[in-house]
Parts: structure tokens; C-alpha cells; sequence
């Protein structure tokens, strides 16, 4: 991914014509209003800009839009909490994002620059990120505190000497409009504060669940190896004894529980982290019956990820994408269904700007590293909680924004 990201900076390749409903305006007329606050056209093209260039998956145009939305509400949650941060450490951040790309960061801003993207639009990007960072840590700081037993869980679980998997039940929630959002927080909080027993989670899951796997109680059709779950899930299974439920887990468009049925040591040698190859493989229509018979069609006529692009053949590029991911950068919903998955197998469960998202799972390579020790394991799993509860607090915000569209 760093590659293909260096490339596409160091060479200049044009991007794709963006189009910009500015362009018969003024380019700093809001597009949208967050809490009173604008977001301009300009601001919006220069989003869809550096998604493009990041080679963002997905509907760019939503994605840039609900990107600077959230931004604009991590910065005003800092300013209600009296947060600043200093030059110095955006400058920090900045250089961190560059080097990522195996450039400093006078060399990353020159390509962004030769790309159309701004300075100023790339610093207030990475400012968002760093003033939220202190935004979690401030409100959530004392909550994500990890215990000895934790890390002594976490080390024996995770240990190469002998992996470890887990059996999940799951309640997918829906939460595509801030009505459905509040509708599903509430069911959540209640599940999570309430649920005691498997048979209690099970009866919650038929009732409520938006997954297939409500038939079934929300059972998971297969244990799960730690290493293969999203990062932030697996911190909390780690903590949990079997019957236990996760907080409720914001995902896009979504709220997800999981309950902890079952965790073993496999005797097996297990990787810290995997890195995932995937393909994303757009059909119009969302979670429609029509977009759903086609998927279970492609599916049934591909055995491989390479099948996908006779499927593809004489239809737009930008349908079918490929995308070679650390699990811990893969979007927290589309890590969810590819840990369901083994390589050459589909899911049609997730919506992308209207269209359905049929994943495949091409690859699932482990990467193995040290015994990590006890100070780094506290500091993953610190951070894992501390990102749970980020991504509620944000849902929170949004929910209760007042988001307007002039």
C-alpha cells in the first residue's frame, strides 16, 4: 500500500476529474453546515482529492462528505473541553503520515501540491486526528486503564508457543440514519447492561439482529483465531469470561455486539497480526433482493479473487477494487465480515454509497514478531479501549449534531 501510494505521488498520475458542484459558484460557499459551522465546496474537493490519492475504497463523494463532518465535530468536541494542541504537534503528525510513504514531509506536501491538494488542507486534516487523540485520552483516559491479569491473559493468549480462538455470537444493529442510531444505541445499552446468559443474548439476537446469523441465535458458523480479529474487538475479548458481552462497538452504518461463547488455546503457532488481501466488488442496488441474488451468482461462479475480473470484464473499473491491508488498517466493519471468511470465500452483508459490497477474502498472511512484552501489550490494549470509546463518542456527537445541507 505504501508503494502504490509513493508511486502515485513521486509520478504525479493525474487523478480522475473530480467533479465539483462549485464550479459555476463560490468555491467557499457552504456545502454543509455541522453545529453552525461551514464546510465549503473547496473543502470538499480537496477531500475527495487526498481520498483519492490515498486510494479510499468505496463512494468517494460520501466518504469525503461524512469525513469533514466527523472532523468538524472532533474539534469542536476539543474546544468544549478547552483542548489545544501546539504547531508542534501537528507538525508531528504530518511527519508521521509522511513517513509512511518514505518521505519527509517537505517532499510529501510537494507531491500533494503537484496533485491539487493544498497545505493547509492536508494540515487540517492531520489536525483533526491529533486534537481527537486528545479529545479520547482526556474523557476515556481513566476508564481504559489495563490491569496486570489483563496482560497476563493477553501474553498467554497471544503467545506464538500456542494461539488461541474464540467462539463468538454476534447482534449487527442497524444505524444508517440518526433516528436508526439512537434507536440502536438504546437496544445495545440495554443488551449490554442486561444480557447474563447465552440463551438471553441468543433470544436478543433473533429479535433484533440485522445479520443473517440471527437464525442461529447469532452464532458465528466458526471459531475465530485472536489474530484474525479487528484489533479493538479482539482487546476486549481478552478481557472477557465466557458469557461475557463487548460494549457495543460503532461501526459504520452499524452497532455490533459480541458475546464470548467459548476461548481456547489451540497449541498452535499464532501471528501478532495478519496482513489481509481483499477485494471489494460494487453491484448496484444496496441490500436489495436484486443485489443480493447477483452476489450469491458471483459468488457461486468464482472460486478465486483473480475470477473477479472476468466478472468485472466490460464494466467499470471502479467497481472492483483490491486492497493489501495490516488487519489493524482495514475499516472496522469490512474486518468484521473478512474475519468471518476464509480465502475464496464472499459476504454480500455491507452498503457502499448505495451499492452492496460483496468482499472476498483473497489472502490472510501472518506476520509473526517477537514476544512482545508486558509494557507494549498495556499500551495495544490501552489503545484498543481507548478507540472503542472514541468511536462511541463520536457516534454520540454526530447523532446529536444539527447537520444542515444549504
Amino acid at each position: 500500500m505504501i508503494r502504490i501510494l509513493r508511486s502515485i505521488l513521486v509520478t504525479g498520475l493525474a487523478l480522475v476529474p473530480l467533479q465539483s458542484e462549485a464550479q459555476s459558484g463560490n468555491p467557499f460557499s457552504p456545502v454543509i453546515i455541522v453545529n453552525e459551522r461551514p464546510i465549503t465546496y473547496f473543502e470538499l474537493e480537496q477531500r475527495r482529492r487526498i481520498l483519492s490519492l490515498f486510494r479510499a475504497t468505496g463512494d468517494i463523494d460520501e466518504r469525503a462528505r461524512n469525513d469533514l463532518i466527523d472532523d468538524r465535530l472532533r474539534v469542536d468536541a476539543a474546544n468544549r473541553l478547552g483542548i489545544t494542541i501546539a504547531p508542534e504537534q501537528t507538525e508531528e503528525g504530518m511527519a508521521e503520515f509522511a513517513q509512511r510513504t518514505n518521505m519527509d514531509t517537505e517532499t510529501f506536501l510537494s507531491s500533494l501540491a503537484a496533485n491539487g491538494v493544498d497545505m493547509q488542507t492536508f494540515r487540517d486534516f492531520v489536525n483533526a486526528g491529533v486534537v481527537w487523540r486528545e479529545v479520547v485520552r482526556t474523557r476515556f483516559g481513566p476508564r481504559a486503564q489495563i490491569t496486570d491479569a489483563e496482560i497476563d491473559r493477553a501474553l498467554a493468549l497471544t503467545s506464538q508457543s500456542g494461539g488461541a480462538e474464540a467462539t463468538l455470537a454476534e447482534i449487527i444493529l442497524p444505524a444508517r440514519t440518526p433516528e436508526e442510531l439512537a434507536t440502536s444505541e438504546q437496544i445495545a445499552n440495554d443488551i449490554y447492561q442486561n444480557t447474563t446468559s447465552v440463551s438471553g443474548f441468543a433470544a436478543a439476537a433473533r429479535q433484533y439482529s440485522a445479520s443473517r446469523t440471527r437464525e442461529t441465535g447469532g452464532r458465528l458458523p466458526r471459531a475465530m483465531p485472536l489474530s484474525e480479529m479487528p484489533p479493538a474487538i479482539r482487546g476486549e475479548i481478552l478481557t472477557l469470561a465466557p458469557g461475557g458481552v463487548t460494549t457495543p462497538i460503532n461501526v459504520p452504518n452499524a452497532i455490533a455486539l459480541f458475546q464470548l461463547l467459548e476461548l481456547r488455546e489451540t497449541g498452535v503457532a499464532e501471528a501478532q497480526d495478519v496482513t489481509l488481501e481483499y477485494a471489494t466488488y460494487l453491484i448496484p442496488g444496496g441490500l436489495t433482493e436484486t443485489a443480493l441474488a447477483e452476489a450469491a451468482r458471483v459468488a457461486a461462479s468464482t472460486d478465486t479473487c483473480d475470477d473477479l475480473y472476468g466478472i468485472n470484464l466490460g464494466q467499470s473499473p471502479e467497481r472492483l477494487t483490491f486492497d493489501t491491508l495490516p488487519a489493524s488498517e482495514v475499516p472496522r466493519d469490512i474486518a468484521l465480515e473478512l474475519a468471518k471468511l476464509d480465502p475464496g470465500e464472499t459476504s454480500a452483508a455491507l452498503v457502499r454509497g448505495g451499492n452492496l459490497a460483496m468482499l472476498m477474502l483473497c489472502a490472510r498472511t501472518p506476520v509473526f514478531e517477537e514476544q512482545p512484552d508486558r509494557e507494549r501489550v498495556r499500551n495495544q490494549l490501552i489503545n484498543q479501549r481507548l478507540a472503542a470509546y472514541g468511536d462511541g463518542y463520536l457516534a454520540e456527537l454526530r447523532a446529536d449534531a444539527i447537520i444542515l445541507y444549504p
